[in-house]
């Protein structure tokens, strides 16, 4: 790594000596001090540009010369600056926010547009909390996720369910970071909210393919989450008040100007109505956000960041859990010179839940643990050619559960599975590299190495198969065991190693338009064992290893790109196509709760999934919005292979359980004037597969149920309409307090989704019924926001 920041300098000096020059420094926001992530910084007249990091630091280097510099932020004023490049200089600018709010929703400078265009940069949605805090959701919480699941490719498993889906990819192929910690639930309340408080957040953005080769470990996507620095200027309060939760946001400068701190808090009081209410149940949620910063000098800064989240719910007297996430990143950036950055990260992150079930008398206990480096550099060799390189590794603490009695008369016994440690590495280089005016690729490796390392005993079966058919029964069941081999800790029990190429290209057709073309290949080395849809507390994490191979997928994609009417219009269509290796598929009758030898439960089988995405946007005016509409197709397949026999659904492809053939939504708002601000969501899906019973026979007088194959039915569509208005009373311009009522209402015409359907006979009657379960219908809230 050293030689390679040697070279990179060496390189700039040979630049330097051709009469090019280089202008850097660090783009804020003036009101508050915050850096500006992606805005755009533009050499008028030319195809000079550059975009700001996730720091605010820009470059670009050009001949000798004399040039107008613009630079563009989604709503802030453009800045204009006539500057004279004979020599290296760093400049850091300041951005006024836009005087008027009527097209603060998407607000898109030319220049913007012009590099966007250009950039190839595939299957990547971007949202600004500005947009996310305009969109209707449910019980008046603005929420990071729902608003992602708004737009293509981007699906939920239905209400109350928590995470997300990527083009036909499971929750656990979802790389999510908050400030690089790895969030592994994403949901409070059972997926009511999410776990980002929009007060704390300053950019989103999700890579559905062409994953930077910086990303690795998750095959489907990765969302990169920013919380905001902290107001550098000024101390300030920001807040919310709603039906069943309050948040507040404090931030502020601190060490004499030298540096800014957050602290943004919510919680939930449903606990006091249901008490009220004489109701045992309980259901809560808190989250804490924290963060700082202090500069060093003009090529050093720190950063310090934490998330602190917990659930707690109890049912009655019969049991009561909780669960949470907790993260903390220590960041160094470095500036060696005006053309190269780094970053270097410590990070830490645990993931933990907690089962009581009261009657049994037992408490079920679990977690995950990762202590993460990471070491990124950017080089800015020129306005045709940047490159990234970096290496990161991370060390896995895996405790499956623990079952402990909660009293001496309990008929539990005290039970520990084992602990899985394992060790991730990786080590990449991207380069996005200008080869002509209309043509820029970005082309890059990763080298990710995965180790499940020793300390347990792990099971040997005959012919070292775990999982056998008997075909007497017709049903696959446990291997023979053989004995058990120890591995001492440290040890190495399984080792893997995969080249993850990732390509992407732009070609500009003309000024207004775009075709892009992209592919990646990913590995996961970390599987979620769940046959259930969505995460819940109990899902259990586990490491590849001995009998577990690593996921591995590749992505094609596809995509044309469109400006109308001035720019006021934009259009987006990509088609991909994915295929999954090694993807883990449940035998029929698998049992994954408590199991200490969970390869006795599963199959390796292998998933394909396509699709057509369209989003069309209206960026401009008094109304703003877009359409999204996904035409997919996500499906499974699992052969016997050694194991013998037929495999899953007789090795038939089947429905994944993330397949919507259809998924349509329309999102807008539309600002009346300077008090009143309307929003709207229309939601259409095609129904979520499940498996129905088809029939029935006797069994020694009981009535046992046979089904048809797996996932070939399917749960009613999906639709709901939800509705908002943005109330901003009257304010003297330079009155500090600044408040508004949102009124909502989610599922306006109180659609009873089918969350699922059950079958059951009717003891009376003695007929089958089947039962639909909804989990919403018209759901009205109201929430205050205020800010000073």
């Amino acid at each position: 790594m050293k030689n390679l920041v040697l070279l990179c300098m060496l390189f700039t000096a040979v630049l330097s000596a051709q009469e090019n020059y280089t202008i850097s420094g660090i783009i804020k926001e003036a009101k508050n001090g915050e850096t500006a992530f992606g805005a755009s910084v533009f050499l008028k007249g030319t195809d000079i540009g550059s975009i700001s990091n996730e720091y605010g630091f820009f470059s670009i280097t050009a001949p000798k010369g004399t040039y107008t510099l613009i630079i563009s932020y989604m709503g802030f004023e453009n800045i204009k600056q006539d500057i004279t490049l004979d020599q290296n200089q760093k400049v850091n600018f300041e951005m006024e926010e836009e005087s008027t709010q009527l097209d603060e929703v998407v607000v898109v400078a030319e220049e913007t547009e012009r590099v966007s265009l250009k950039k190839p940069e595939m299957s990547v949605s971007k949202l600004n909390i500005r947009t996310v805090k305009q969109m209707p959701v449910v019980l008046g919480e603005v929420d990071v996720i729902k608003s992602l699941q708004m737009l293509p490719g981007v699906t939920k498993n239905g209400e109350g369910t928590g995470g997300f889906h990527v083009r036909g990819g499971a929750v656990d192929q979802n790389l999510v970071l908050l400030d690089e910690g790895i969030i592994y639930n994403t949901s409070h309340m059972l997926g009511f909210f999410s776990v980002f408080n929009a007060d704390a957040i300053k950019d989103i953005k999700l890579y559905k393919g062409g994953i930077p080769a910086r990303f690795g470990g998750r095959i489907s996507s990765v969302l990169d989450v920013r919380q905001k620095d902290g107001n550098s200027k000024n101390l300030s309060f920001t807040g919310g008040v709603g039906l069943i939760s309050s948040r507040l946001a404090v931030e502020g400068p601190m060490f004499k100007d030298k540096g800014s701190f957050l602290i943004a808090g919510r919680s939930s009081y449903v606990n006091l109505f249901l008490a009220a209410a004489n109701d045992e149940n309980r259901l809560g949620f808190y989250d804490l956000n924290l963060k700082t910063n202090y500069k060093l000098n003009d090529n050093n800064k720190l950063y310090l960041s934490g998330y602190f989240g917990r659930d707690t719910f109890k049912f009655g007297k019969s049991f009561k859990s909780s669960y949470g996430n907790a993260s903390g990143n220590l960041r160094w950036n470095h500036l060696f010179n005006d053309r190269l950055f780094s970053n270097l990260s410590f990070i830490y992150s645990k993931y933990d839940y907690d089962l009581e079930i009261t009657d049994d008398e037992f408490d079920w206990i679990s977690s995950i643990n990762n202590y993460n480096i990471k070491y990124d550099l950017k080089y800015y060799a020129s306005d045709a050619f940047k490159l990234d390189f970096g290496m990161s590794g991370i060390y896995y603490d895996f405790d499956p559960g623990q079952v402990r009695p909660t009293s001496e008369t309990s008929p539990i016994n005290p039970l520990s599975l084992d602990r899985k440690k394992a060790f991730e590495s990786g080590l990449y280089v991207n380069a996005e590299h200008k080869i002509t005016d209309k043509l820029t690729l970005q082309y890059g490796l990763r080298y990710s190495g995965f180790s499940r390392l020793g300390g347990v005993a792990m099971k040997n079966y005959a012919n070292n198969q775990p999982v056998v058919y008997n075909s007497t029964l017709g049903i696959y069941e446990r291997g023979t065991e053989i004995g058990e081999t120890t591995y001492k800790k440290g040890e190495s029990i399984k080792d893997f190693g995969n080249i993850e190429p990732r390509m992407s290209l732009a070609y500009q057709l003309n000024e207004f338009s775009s075709i892009k073309a992209g592919y990646s290949r990913s590995a996961q080395y970390i599987h979620l064992l769940s046959n259930t849809t969505s995460v819940t507390p109990l899902d259990v994490w586990t490491t590849s290893g001995k009998y577990i191979k690593p996921q591995l997928s590749d992505q094609y994609a596809l995509g044309y790109f469109r400006n109308f009417n001035n720019k006021k219009y934009s259009l987006e269509v990509e088609g991909y196509y994915k295929t999954t290796d090694n993807r883990i598929d449940y035998i029929d009758g698998s049992n994954l709760i408590g199991q200490n030898t969970i390869e006795t439960e599963i199959l390796n089988g292998e998933a394909r999934a396509y699709g057509l995405e369209l989003l069309v946007r209206k960026n401009e005016g008094m109304f703003t919005g877009w359409i999204s509409y996904t035409l997919s197709k996500a499906e499974q397949r699992t052969l016997g292979g050694t194991a013998g026999g037929p495999g899953i659904n007789n090795g038939n492809w089947y429905n994944s359980s993330f397949d919507r053939t259809h998924d349509f939504s329309v999102t807008g708002a539309y600002e009346l004037n300077d008090k009143w601000t309307f929003g709207g969501n229309l939601v259409f899906q095609t129904g979520r597969p499940v498996t129905y019973p088809n029939g029935q026979y006797q069994y020694e007088g009981q009535s046992v149920a046979s089904f048809s194959d797996r996932n070939s039915d399917r749960l009613p569509a999906y639709h709901r309409l939800d509705i908002s208005a943005t109330y901003k009373p009257n304010r003297k311009p330079n009155k500090r307090w600044k408040g508004e009522w949102v009124f909502g209402v989610y599922n306006a015409y109180n659609r009873k989704n089918a969350a699922s359907i059950s079958f059951t006979q009717n003891e009376t009657l003695g007929i089958n019924e089947a039962t639909r379960t909804a989990i919403f219908g018209i759901v009205p809230s109201v929430t205050y926001n205020f800010k000073f």
